[in-house]
């Protein structure tokens, strides 16, 4: 098996503000028009966009939201736990990774406006991310934490272990 360092150095990946590792890989050339789009957006966006993303052992993806749905895709290490807390406080523990039998899935759907994070369970993970509409930096909020334990007080020490301190 590879190790994070080959990924890193091979696929040219940077730092990505939530935590790990990204590169854009893909962005359509073709846009939706602003009024084509559901009021949430400001502007145009393209059709959709991908990333590959990784995670080393000890690092986290913080609790962040965007405005599109996003796929994410399993491709080597080993499986990657996301947590999800929808707009109405219910949470979902979703578990990527190649073992379906024990409800470790190759892809899983995190759903547009939802708070979610997520922690490798191994040395690391490599993934890819398919947003659509296309991810746009404008439609990321990265959370913060007293709002997110304010809004949501059941899911405190959740919040604390995949939030920045203030």
């Amino acid at each position: 098996m590879k190790t994070a360092t080959v990924w890193i150095q091979s696929l040219q990946l940077q730092p990505h503000p939530e935590g790990g590792w990204f590169k854009e890989v893909y962005r359509s050339e073709e846009q939706i028009p602003q009024h084509g789009l559901p009021h949430r957006f400001t502007d145009k966006r393209s059709i959709a966009t991908a990333i590959y993303f990784m995670l080393e052992a000890n690092e986290i993806s913080v609790f962040h939201r965007i405005k599109s749905d996003e796929t994410w895709h399993f491709y080597n290490g080993e499986p990657l736990e996301l947590h999800v807390i929808d707009p109405k406080g219910n949470y979902q523990k979703l578990m990527l990774g190649l073992y379906p039998e024990q409800g470790i899935m190759p892809q899983v759907t995190i759903p547009h406006g939802c708070w979610f994070a997520a922690r490798s369970l191994g040395a690391y993970t490599l993934v890819g991310c398919t947003v659509a509409p296309g991810f746009d930096f404008h439609d990321f909020e990265m959370a913060e934490r007293n709002y997110l334990t304010n809004e949501f007080p059941q899911h405190t020490e959740l919040i604390l272990q995949f939030t920045k301190t203030p």
